[in-house]
């Protein structure tokens, strides 16, 4: 009995949180670099210097402020969300999320070395890196990911045949056409 809710379950599970760890990643690497550039402020390189220079076991609590400062943020949102105001519930986790990612991306950059010398730490890092690798394999290797990828590949050929003077031309003429066919 046990086996048939596991293969029924286990694909969309997998899949969803594929879906989700690698737009996590997408946001990690876009966020770091934005952060990277707010950086090279002189008040926030001073602080970024001063959080290079910390030791391990403060390396690990730098690391995990913004999780703990975003939880009340986070909760609050599904209040919004449980009290009917769903727009602005979902604004508020999807802002929580972009500036969590963004900060705890700049913090594991800056403090990875020193988080890396925890024995639990590292261990704990593999194991994460491990799993995701094992996913993104279990999800590359699918027929969604590879009918995905050549539905990319489809509208990239597309995109690209496009010039750009051309660009607003064809906006014009299909706004153009939908304002004939609205008459109609």
């Amino acid at each position: 009995m046990r086996r048939p809710f596991r293969t029924l379950l286990m694909p969309p599970l997998m899949l969803l949180a594929a879906l989700l760890m690698f737009l996590e990643e997408v946001l990690w690497e876009a966020l770091k670099r934005i952060m990277a550039a707010f950086g090279k402020l002189p008040v926030i390189r001073s602080i970024e210097a001063w959080i290079s220079r910390l030791p391990p076991y403060g390396a690990a609590v730098v690391f995990l402020i913004p999780g703990a400062l975003l939880l009340p943020v986070k909760i609050s949102a599904l209040w919004l969300l449980a009290h009917g105001h769903a727009m602005l519930g979902c604004q508020v986790i999807i802002a929580a999320k972009l500036i969590g990612t963004a900060l705890v991306a700049r913090i594991f950059t800056l403090t990875k070395p020193q988080l890396m010398t925890l024995g639990w730490f590292c261990t704990l890092y593999n194991f994460v890196m491990r799993w995701r690798g094992k996913l993104y394999g279990w999800v590359i290797a699918s027929g969604a990911w590879q009918k995905v990828m050549d539905m990319r590949a489809r509208i990239r050929a597309w995109a690209s045949r496009w010039k750009p003077g051309r660009i607003s031309a064809r906006l014009r003429a299909i706004q153009r056409y939908k304002r004939r066919s609205a008459f109609r």
